[in-house]
């Protein structure tokens, strides 16, 4: 009798964790890097290759590069004050926010009543409040901080109290079966299981965070990045204005990295109970 088994094809075994974590590292450095250059491509094509833009709008990369070399002594310090009110004023934003996302996510009440309200201020465009912000809290950090908290605070509400409303419903009826309190409830199930949607926000929030803390340094006396950007255009060096542009966008980049970072250190079970991207 012929054996079957003989003729029936292996299954394909699935590579190892860490084997296809090595593979996938190359890509994750090579890929941005290659996006990069293109966009870089483009921005020299536009403005050298093609003349397509006027250099007083839009100098070349290379006109760019050489006025961020020439000008470190004076972006460099002011790109350590502008990540400095970024990262403080996210901070503060995101407590706050997960703060007052877990209230309107605890009382239905609540939310109805102010759910309104956080929607209207999220509505009114920011750069409005920059010239108030002066008069109502004075110079130094705190216009810079409110502005950011202003941009911030509304998708990390929002995410909050979004995951923390559509707990999966085998999770909820498994903690109500095992007679779980409140708070055990809470801690153990509800916010657990909100943490991937409330990092939805906060990722989301990172870059409005860096918007904030520019548009926030224009309407104060700290030397940051927003502050040098209206200094140098208005001399005139669009230049260095726009190489300051560049510094706050690759540090964006970084913060957003690094936020992504300690999103994966801390639900290393996300990753395993999603899609394989």
């Amino acid at each position: 009798m012929t054996q079957l088994t003989e003729a029936r094809p292996e299954a394909p075994q699935p590579r190892p964790a860490a084997r296809r974590g090595f593979a996938e590292r190359p890509a994750a450095v090579g890929l941005p890097a290659l996006g990069l250059v293109i966009a870089v491509a483009g921005w020299w094509l536009v403005t050298s290759g093609l003349n397509l833009v006027h250099p007083a709008a839009l100098p070349p990369p290379q006109a760019v590069g050489e006025s961020l070399a020439n000008a470190t002594d004076v972006l460099l310090p002011a790109l350590g004050i502008t990540t400095w009110m970024t990262v403080l004023g996210f901070l503060l934003s995101s407590a706050a926010g997960v703060l007052i996302g877990m209230a309107l996510a605890a009382s239905r009440r609540v939310e109805r009543m102010f759910a309104p309200l956080l929607v209207a201020v999220n509505a009114v465009p920011k750069i409005a409040f920059g010239p108030l912000l002066v008069v109502a809290v004075g110079w130094g950090q705190k216009p810079i901080l409110t502005m950011v908290f202003l941009l911030c605070f509304f998708p990390i509400v929002l995410s909050t109290a979004t995951g923390l409303t559509t707990t999966p419903a085998d999770l909820a009826e498994l903690s109500r079966s095992l007679n779980a309190s409140l708070w055990q409830s809470f801690r153990k199930v509800r916010f657990p299981s909100a943490l991937p949607q409330i990092f939805v926000g906060l990722k989301v929030a990172m870059p409005l965070a860096a918007i904030g803390a520019v548009i926030g340094e224009f309407y104060s006396d700290r030397p940051g990045l927003g502050y040098q950007i209206l200094q140098y255009n208005g001399v005139g060096d669009t230049a260095t204005a726009w190489a300051a542009i560049v510094l706050v966008a690759l540090m964006s980049i970084a913060l957003y990295a690094a936020l992504s970072l300690v999103e994966r250190l801390a639900l290393p079970w996300v990753k395993a109970t999603t899609s394989a991207r």
